[in-house]
């Protein structure tokens, strides 16, 4: 059986007054009594009663709705990020709608129209791995449409973007192993076409120069998957046809660094005594397997709630978009586990 939603005018007529004064009564306007306000609202709950959403989104010019396009909701950190956005967008009276790519560009291409259609507020987006070019975005944001990029940021004009020092993450990860005494390190890089991975990538290199280890071509392969299955794959073939066999490896993501140990280990290989191993996003395993996981953590709650605010004060015009330039870059922390110690100090 379909409830009907109580109205303005239901209030008023139970209670013998004007809709207009039931309206004054629920916004706490001044000049009506405190009696009448304490029996609209009373007399509200007891009905139900919740403001037309579309009504008030065509008075405020607004739908007081925001739109999330991530890769994957099953990534850990996508989901702590999720919930940053929620605390946020909530506490300031914004609905959500999120929508996942799972990394595919023509599905992120009809997220837009979806969200577009239902006339959202504004854009959140992390982009898929398929996505080279930004167009689509470009477009949206030459008419005035409000987006915050996180994570994975477009280098585009006007572009707003918050994202994690993944640079700095990476030369700390990259130093602990080093520091452990191991020096032929492996990194399992990310899509090339991603920024982060760039950044990742960028790190391991600075790493091994800072501490004068020349740097090998070979030790650098390209996960651009990013799963278990396929870090164990790479591995394996690197620990069967290398001369010099790695002693350590740098994931650029945590599932990437678990298929590396999972190989290591079915190579006879003691993790940390022969190989270290260090991840990045510190899922919520890496405590929980054997050896446990070093790894990079990410703000993502942070990371989620920052983007939100800067979104929310751009869609209330609070803030002017095109004064905001520079990008925010929220730090890292290197989480040392059992996977990378070697040395005890």
């Amino acid at each position: 059986m379909k409830i009907e939603q109580a109205t303005i005018k239901d209030i008023a007529r139970e209670l013998n007054v004007s809709s207009s004064t039931v309206s004054r009564a629920l916004k706490d306007y001044p000049g009506i009594s405190d009696e009448t306000k304490r029996k609209v609202k009373e007399l509200a709950k007891k009905l139900n009663y919740r403001p037309n959403a579309i009504a008030l989104s065509l008075r405020k010019s607004r739908s007081f709705t925001i739109g999330v396009i991530i890769p994957e909701v099953v990534h850990f950190f996508f989901s702590t990020v999720i919930s940053g956005i929620e605390e946020v967008a909530y506490s300031r009276g914004y609905n959500v709608i999120l929508t996942q790519t799972n990394e595919k560009l023509d599905r992120e291409q009809s997220s837009i129209d979806t969200m577009l259609s239902n006339q959202i507020d504004g854009f959140l987006v992390s982009y898929s791995k398929e996505t080279k070019d930004f167009n689509h975005f470009s477009r949206l944001l030459d008419q005035g449409y409000p987006i915050v990029f996180f994570d994975r940021v477009p280098e585009i004009p006007n572009a707003i973007n918050v994202m994690v020092d993944d640079y700095q993450g990476a030369f700390d990860a990259v130093s602990h192993l080093i520091t452990q005494g191991y020096s032929r390190i492996v990194h399992l890089a990310g899509p090339k076409n991603l920024k982060i991975s760039q950044e990742r990538e960028r790190g391991y290199r600075d790493a091994l120069k800072n501490y004068g280890i020349a740097i090998n071509e070979e030790l650098i392969v390209e996960c651009p998957i990013g799963t278990s299955d396929e870090g164990q794959k790479i591995t394996k073939s690197l620990l069967d046809n290398l001369k010099q066999k790695p002693d350590a490896f740098f994931g650029n993501n945590d599932m990437a660094a678990v298929g590396a140990m999972l190989a290591c280990k079915a190579a006879g290989l003691r993790v940390p005594e022969d190989v270290g191993i260090v991840g990045f996003s510190n899922w919520q395993f890496c405590s929980m397997i054997e050896p446990s996981l070093s790894s990079v953590a990410q703000p993502g709650f942070n990371m989620g709630a920052k983007a939100t605010e800067m979104l929310l004060d751009i869609i209330e015009k609070k803030v002017n978009p095109e004064e905001v330039k520079d990008a925010l870059t929220l730090e890292t922390e290197l989480l040392v586990r059992k996977s990378s110690v070697r040395l005890r100090g």
